[in-house]
C-alpha cells in the first residue's frame, strides 16, 4: 500500500515550489519554514498541530507561505 500524498505549495522570496508529499514530509516542510503561515485546501489558515492530526486523505492542497508583518 502506498503512502497518501497531497500537493504542497511552498512560497518564498524567489517564487514557489510545488511537490507531492506525505504527511511526514509536509510536517517537516512546515517545521523548516518556522514562522510561516499554513493554509489547507479551503484557504483556511491552520496550525501545524491541527495539520498533524488531520485525516490525511481529506487534507487537499497545503500552502506554506511567509507570515505577513504589518506596521507603521
Amino acid at each position: 500500500m502506498s503512502a497518501i500524498t497531497t500537493l504542497v505549495q511552498i512560497a518564498d522570496r524567489f517564487g514557489h515550489t510545488s511537490a507531492m508529499m506525505t504527511r511526514e514530509e509536509t510536517l517537516d516542510a512546515v517545521a523548516e519554514n518556522d514562522g510561516a503561515w499554513v493554509f489547507n485546501g479551503n484557504g483556511q489558515m491552520v496550525q501545524p498541530a491541527d495539520l498533524a492530526e488531520a485525516d490525511w486523505s481529506t487534507v487537499g492542497t497545503v500552502r506554506i507561505v511567509p507570515g505577513l508583518v504589518g506596521g507603521l
